[in-house]
């Protein structure tokens, strides 16, 4: 006598995967919840503060001939963003960033690059070593960092000037004149990221199938070859990457020229946006308050936005639209 087995009701199936879903969902969320509170309230919060702010400013409201009156938030509407756009001094700040982005970013993307080449090659042993001591600069604090370099270009206290003593040469360069001390900042930063963003290219290196180079290298591809015609082109969303994080990160340039202006006063409050930024928050520049800084902040972000977008899709026209 056979015994007929009822299969359960598709509904059931349905039910059980749909709670399963719905748990599994719950329990994503629980873990999401921590980085997503500490997002919103160092990450978010501040943005719309921010832009809260930018519509107010703060000025001294009541008091007589002989002054006196309380310190208030006053609505002055987009008079903040109105100050920004007019300002010559901002827009000489940006356009001191952005020319220290046209030379600085494609060296350092070029030192990172090679670099990485050389990690991922079979040139090198001891990797580890090779790849800790490229990355330990960026290790070090910004701000450590910039006086370390000024320490080193300073002529007097150099550890270079023995050097130059002992062959009998003068300290050659001046690290701290106007026409060069863009260069000295973009040393200093070179020096910081290059290790960083060659972690960025080793690991896309590395995600490379290793078929792919013992397919070329059967059909006789030299090592060089299979570094242009493989290597390269692949880790293209890598350099997008490092070349669009560096562009948002030199807008906001302010360790290097913060740390040298205390040395070179000529360089004055405003050398680049940001230190503008902050200047103008602590009542050292005119018109001061959150409010004004507030609304430099928004406008870095938007040109550093527009900056980045223009070079995503030039990347894009240039290279195709895979």
């Amino acid at each position: 006598m056979s015994t007929t087995v009822k299969e359960p009701p598709a509904t059931t199936h349905k039910h059980r995967r749909t709670k399963r879903e719905a748990h599994e969902a719950r329990t994503g969320w629980l873990f999401m919840a921590p980085f997503a509170a500490l997002f919103t309230f160092i990450f978010v919060i501040p943005i719309f503060v921010s832009i809260y702010k930018a519509f107010f400013q703060t000025r001294v409201v009541g008091g007589g001939a002989f002054g006196g009156g309380d310190s208030q938030q006053v609505f002055v509407g987009f008079d903040n963003f109105a100050y920004v756009v007019g300002s010559d001094v901002f827009w000489a700040g940006i356009g001191r960033v952005i020319l220290y982005t046209l030379f600085q970013v494609p060296i350092m993307i070029g030192l990172a690059l090679v670099l990485a080449l050389l990690i991922d090659s079979l040139i090198l042993r001891h990797v580890t070593i090779y790849r800790l001591s490229y990355f330990l600069p960026y290790a070090v604090p910004g701000v450590v960092a910039a006086i370390i370099w000024m320490y080193i270009y300073t002529p007097t206290v150099s550890p270079l000037n023995s050097l130059f003593d002992a062959i009998g040469v003068e300290f050659p360069i001046d690290f701290f004149s106007s026409n060069v001390i863009l260069a000295s900042m973009a040393n200093m930063t070179t020096w910081t990221f290059a290790g960083y963003n060659m972690l960025i290219f080793l690991a896309a290196l590395q995600a490379i199938p290793r078929d792919l180079y013992e397919a070329a290298r059967v059909d006789g591809a030299s090592s060089w070859q299979i570094v242009r015609h493989i290597k390269i082109p692949m880790v293209r969303g890598a350099a997008l990457l490092a070349i669009l994080l560096s562009i948002v990160g030199t807008i906001q340039l302010y360790n290097e020229p913060a740390v040298l202006a205390t040395k070179n006063t000529w360089m004055g409050q405003a050398y680049t946006p940001l230190m503008m930024a902050l200047n103008t928050a602590k009542g050292y520049i005119t018109p001061s308050g959150d409010g004004p800084a507030s609304a430099i902040a928004i406008m870095m972000a938007i040109i550093a936005g527009v900056l980045a977008v223009i070079y995503f899709l030039t990347d894009r026209k240039v290279n195709g639209n895979d």
